[in-house]
Protein backbone atom coordinates (compact mmCIF):
# COMPACT_ATOMS: atom_id res chain seq x y z
CA UNK A 1 0.00 0.00 0.00
CA UNK A 2 1.58 3.19 -0.78
CA UNK A 3 -0.63 6.39 0.78
CA UNK A 4 0.10 10.54 -0.65
CA UNK A 5 -0.40 12.91 1.63
CA UNK A 6 -0.87 16.40 1.45
CA UNK A 7 0.54 17.25 5.18
CA UNK A 8 -0.32 20.45 6.33
CA UNK A 9 2.08 23.13 7.82
CA UNK A 10 2.52 22.35 11.53
CA UNK A 11 1.79 18.35 11.64
CA UNK A 12 4.67 16.16 12.53
CA UNK A 13 5.98 13.73 10.90
CA UNK A 14 4.91 11.24 12.96
CA UNK A 15 2.06 8.89 14.33
CA UNK A 16 2.68 8.80 18.26
CA UNK A 17 0.93 11.98 20.31
CA UNK A 18 2.90 15.49 20.34
CA UNK A 19 2.41 17.65 23.00
CA UNK A 20 -0.21 21.00 21.61
CA UNK A 21 1.06 19.70 17.61
CA UNK A 22 -0.88 17.44 15.39
CA UNK A 23 0.93 14.77 14.01
CA UNK A 24 -0.22 11.87 11.14
CA UNK A 25 -2.70 10.30 13.06
CA UNK A 26 -4.72 13.34 13.71
CA UNK A 27 -5.08 12.94 9.50
CA UNK A 28 -4.73 8.89 8.51
CA UNK A 29 -6.42 6.15 9.94
CA UNK A 30 -4.75 3.57 8.98
CA UNK A 31 -2.72 0.97 10.86
CA UNK A 32 0.70 -0.03 10.17
CA UNK A 33 2.04 2.40 8.01
CA UNK A 34 5.23 4.36 8.21
CA UNK A 35 6.35 7.81 6.63
CA UNK A 36 8.75 7.06 3.60
CA UNK A 37 10.89 10.10 4.45
CA UNK A 38 9.86 12.86 6.52
CA UNK A 39 9.00 16.49 5.88
CA UNK A 40 10.25 19.35 8.97
CA UNK A 41 7.26 20.60 10.62
CA UNK A 42 7.37 23.63 9.21
CA UNK A 43 7.05 22.38 5.36
CA UNK A 44 4.28 21.32 3.93
CA UNK A 45 3.24 19.01 1.16
CA UNK A 46 3.75 15.64 -0.32
CA UNK A 47 4.61 12.73 2.27
CA UNK A 48 4.93 9.11 1.51
CA UNK A 49 3.90 6.35 3.59
CA UNK A 50 3.64 2.60 3.11
CA UNK A 51 3.62 -0.71 4.50
CA UNK A 52 6.33 -1.97 2.46
CA UNK A 53 9.75 -1.79 3.98
CA UNK A 54 11.41 -2.88 0.65
CA UNK A 55 9.45 0.74 -0.64
CA UNK A 56 10.07 2.90 1.75
CA UNK A 57 13.65 1.90 1.98
CA UNK A 58 13.58 2.65 -1.86
CA UNK A 59 11.45 5.77 -1.57
CA UNK A 60 13.65 7.46 1.69
CA UNK A 61 17.29 5.89 0.83
CA UNK A 62 19.56 8.78 -0.78
CA UNK A 63 21.35 5.62 -2.76
CA UNK A 64 18.38 5.58 -4.96
CA UNK A 65 18.29 9.16 -5.64
CA UNK A 66 14.51 9.58 -6.34
CA UNK A 67 14.45 13.35 -6.98
CA UNK A 68 12.29 15.51 -4.45
CA UNK A 69 10.30 18.66 -5.91
CA UNK A 70 9.43 21.98 -3.47
CA UNK A 71 8.51 25.34 -4.37
CA UNK A 72 9.94 27.68 -2.09
CA UNK A 73 8.72 30.99 -1.72
CA UNK A 74 11.88 33.12 -0.40
CA UNK A 75 12.56 36.84 0.80
CA UNK A 76 14.53 38.58 -1.54
CA UNK A 77 14.71 38.87 -5.54
CA UNK A 78 15.79 35.53 -7.17
CA UNK A 79 18.31 36.27 -9.88
CA UNK A 80 19.92 34.12 -12.36
CA UNK A 81 23.38 35.24 -10.55
CA UNK A 82 21.84 34.97 -6.60
CA UNK A 83 20.36 30.57 -7.95
CA UNK A 84 23.90 30.07 -9.64
CA UNK A 85 25.31 28.34 -6.50
CA UNK A 86 22.44 26.66 -5.81
CA UNK A 87 23.22 24.80 -9.38
CA UNK A 88 26.53 24.17 -8.46
CA UNK A 89 26.17 22.65 -5.14
CA UNK A 90 26.47 24.40 -1.81
CA UNK A 91 28.84 24.52 1.14
CA UNK A 92 26.82 24.16 4.58
CA UNK A 93 29.43 23.44 6.46
CA UNK A 94 28.73 20.20 7.51
CA UNK A 95 28.27 18.95 4.38
CA UNK A 96 28.53 20.07 0.07
CA UNK A 97 25.10 19.89 -1.21
CA UNK A 98 24.94 17.75 -5.16
CA UNK A 99 24.06 20.40 -7.63
CA UNK A 100 20.26 21.48 -7.55
CA UNK A 101 18.08 21.80 -10.90
CA UNK A 102 16.76 25.60 -9.91
CA UNK A 103 14.66 27.77 -11.86
CA UNK A 104 12.85 30.99 -10.91
CA UNK A 105 8.76 30.40 -11.24
CA UNK A 106 7.52 33.37 -13.08
CA UNK A 107 4.52 33.76 -11.24
CA UNK A 108 3.60 32.51 -7.84
CA UNK A 109 1.49 29.34 -7.70
CA UNK A 110 -2.25 30.14 -8.36
CA UNK A 111 -4.81 29.21 -5.96
CA UNK A 112 -5.32 26.08 -8.19
CA UNK A 113 -1.80 24.79 -7.63
CA UNK A 114 -0.95 25.65 -4.13
CA UNK A 115 -3.44 25.68 -1.48
CA UNK A 116 -3.48 28.74 1.07
CA UNK A 117 -1.05 28.57 4.43
CA UNK A 118 -2.64 28.64 7.65
CA UNK A 119 -0.74 30.44 8.99
CA UNK A 120 -0.45 32.84 6.36
CA UNK A 121 3.24 33.65 5.52
CA UNK A 122 4.37 36.86 6.74
CA UNK A 123 4.97 39.10 4.51
CA UNK A 124 7.45 42.38 4.91
CA UNK A 125 5.68 44.99 2.19
CA UNK A 126 9.61 46.61 1.67
CA UNK A 127 11.50 43.45 1.19
CA UNK A 128 10.33 41.40 -2.34
CA UNK A 129 9.42 37.63 -2.09
CA UNK A 130 10.08 35.29 -5.13
CA UNK A 131 9.36 31.84 -6.03
CA UNK A 132 11.37 29.20 -6.72
CA UNK A 133 11.15 25.18 -8.26
CA UNK A 134 14.31 23.16 -6.66
CA UNK A 135 14.69 19.74 -7.70
CA UNK A 136 17.29 17.42 -5.00
CA UNK A 137 17.98 14.01 -5.05
CA UNK A 138 19.62 14.35 -1.17
CA UNK A 139 16.87 15.34 1.20
CA UNK A 140 19.29 16.23 4.24
CA UNK A 141 18.14 17.78 7.48
CA UNK A 142 16.16 21.06 7.05
CA UNK A 143 18.54 20.93 3.46
CA UNK A 144 16.64 23.37 1.17
CA UNK A 145 15.89 25.95 3.89
CA UNK A 146 19.94 25.93 4.56
CA UNK A 147 20.90 25.88 0.82
CA UNK A 148 18.53 29.27 0.05
CA UNK A 149 19.67 30.73 3.46
CA UNK A 150 23.15 29.93 2.21
CA UNK A 151 22.73 32.39 -0.84
CA UNK A 152 20.96 34.99 0.76
CA UNK A 153 17.26 34.27 0.00
CA UNK A 154 16.15 32.72 3.03
CA UNK A 155 12.91 30.80 2.70
CA UNK A 156 9.36 31.75 3.86
CA UNK A 157 6.85 29.15 2.55
CA UNK A 158 8.40 25.36 1.29
CA UNK A 159 6.03 22.64 -0.18
CA UNK A 160 7.16 20.05 -2.04
CA UNK A 161 5.32 18.97 -5.00
CA UNK A 162 6.77 15.88 -5.97
CA UNK A 163 9.06 12.89 -4.84
CA UNK A 164 9.77 10.53 -7.97
CA UNK A 165 6.97 9.58 -10.06
CA UNK A 166 4.31 10.88 -7.60
CA UNK A 167 3.07 14.16 -6.91
CA UNK A 168 0.56 16.22 -4.95
CA UNK A 169 -1.50 17.38 -7.83
CA UNK A 170 -5.21 17.45 -7.14
CA UNK A 171 -4.56 16.70 -3.05
CA UNK A 172 -6.00 19.58 -1.23
CA UNK A 173 -3.91 20.34 1.98
CA UNK A 174 -4.75 17.33 5.02
CA UNK A 175 -6.14 14.94 2.46
CA UNK A 176 -4.39 11.58 1.19
CA UNK A 177 -5.02 9.13 -1.07
CA UNK A 178 -4.05 5.53 -2.08
CA UNK A 179 -2.00 4.81 -5.20
CA UNK A 180 -0.36 2.08 -7.07
CA UNK A 181 3.34 2.03 -5.78
CA UNK A 182 4.83 -0.33 -9.70
CA UNK A 183 6.02 2.75 -10.69
CA UNK A 184 9.77 1.86 -8.78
Amino acid sequence: MLILFNKPYGVICQFSPAEAKPTLKDYINISNIYPAGRLDTDSEGLLLLTDDGALQHKIADPAHKLPKTYWAEVEGAATDSAIAPLRKGVDLGDFMTKPAMVRVLPAPPSPDQLWPRTPPVRIRRNIPTSWLEIVISEGKNRQVRRMTAKVGLPTLRLVRIAIGPWRVDGLTSGKWQRVAHDAL
